[in-house]
């Protein structure tokens, strides 16, 4: 397949070599020069569990040099979305499939309005990755599951070419019937630790020490499954205790949530697609969610402080 990843941060890069490596075509579409500049002379240095090497990825700022794809797998930050989308059009031809990985929700929707909603899969990914500089990555597939699927729960052969594509590249991947389910269950457990530990400024390790964040996060996922369950959404994970569980299984004590990981690097969060996305989906269902707004605000709070930081700092 002829494959283009929108986005060359850690997660795309991730993907990128994978699908790289496995014999596709695969194009890493990104903002930054130097990054891209450092692909292109020197390839994709990659960490893993095998130890490192280096891939020759097709890498570019521009999506006009990539052309039309089979597949656009989106993995940029939530909020550039649509910016994003529309100008790597030159990326979507007649038959092409776009598909976002991205954690949250309401992406589809955004895919939807610029390509048709007949171009948009949905899919929702465990695999880890850390940019370790412009043109490195340390990256997670081993085990981590990645879940894809039509909107409306069918199977078909396209999602079916996909599936044996990643399965093929070493990314664990499994077709839903209820993809809409599977990303609510991933919302849980990013509602769980996301905005907690961009408050706080806590690692995973610190988070799970203090009761007090358990009880709060407990609260916010009980919110969440209480909106799904209005919006008629089919959920895998029965209990908030089960969110909470699986947010820092496998992880290491210093391990930081996105979240925390974008403020240190002076970015806003995705909690609005997050924690936010918990309390629109409430107010159109009718079910309070004040804990998730307290979460949002709080968050916000600390991006305006960084952001008046910032200012006063040029």
């Amino acid at each position: 397949m002829k494959i283009a990843i929108l986005g060359s941060g850690a997660l795309g890069c991730t993907f990128g070599a994978a699908l790289t490596e496995a014999g596709h075509e695969t194009w890493l579409v990104g903002r930054s020069a130097a990054h891209t500049e450092a692909m292109r002379q020197n390839g994709l240095q990659v960490e893993d569990a095998n130890g490192t090497r280096r891939v020759a990825v097709h890498a570019t700022n521009q999506a006009a040099e990539a052309g039309p794809v089979d597949l656009v797998v989106v993995l940029v930050k939530s909020m550039q979305t649509e910016a994003a989308m529309r100008g790597a059009l030159a990326l979507v031809g007649p038959d092409t499939l776009v598909m976002s990985l991205q954690n949250g929700l309401g992406h589809e929707e955004i895919l939807s309005q610029i390509v048709g909603r007949e171009h948009v899969l949905a899919g929702k990914t465990y695999v880890g990755g850390v940019l370790l500089g412009p043109g490195r990555v340390l990256s997670g597939i081993q085990g981590k599951p990645t879940l894809i699927g039509e909107l409306d729960g069918g199977i078909t052969p396209r999602v079916q070419r996909i599936a044996e594509a990643f399965n093929g590249a070493g990314l664990v991947t499994t077709i839903s019937n209820n993809i809409i389910g599977t990303m609510w269950d991933k919302l849980l457990i990013n509602v769980a630790t996301g905005a907690l530990s961009g408050i706080t400024r806590l690692t995973y390790g610190q988070l799970y020490d203090e009761p007090l964040l358990k009880a709060t996060a407990l609260a916010a996922v009980a919110e969440a499954m209480e909106v799904a369950g209005a919006m008629g959404i089919r959920l895998s994970i029965t209990q908030p205790e089960q969110a909470w569980e699986m947010a820092s299984k496998g992880l290491p004590y210093a391990f930081k949530a996105s979240m925390l990981q974008s403020l240190e690097k002076g970015s806003v969060t995705e909690v609005d697609f997050v924690n936010g996305s918990v309390v629109r989906y409430g107010q159109s269902a009718g079910v309070a969610t004040p804990v998730n707004v307290t979460l949002v605000a709080c968050l916000k709070g600390v991006e305006r402080a960084m952001k008046d930081q910032q200012g006063a700092s040029q």
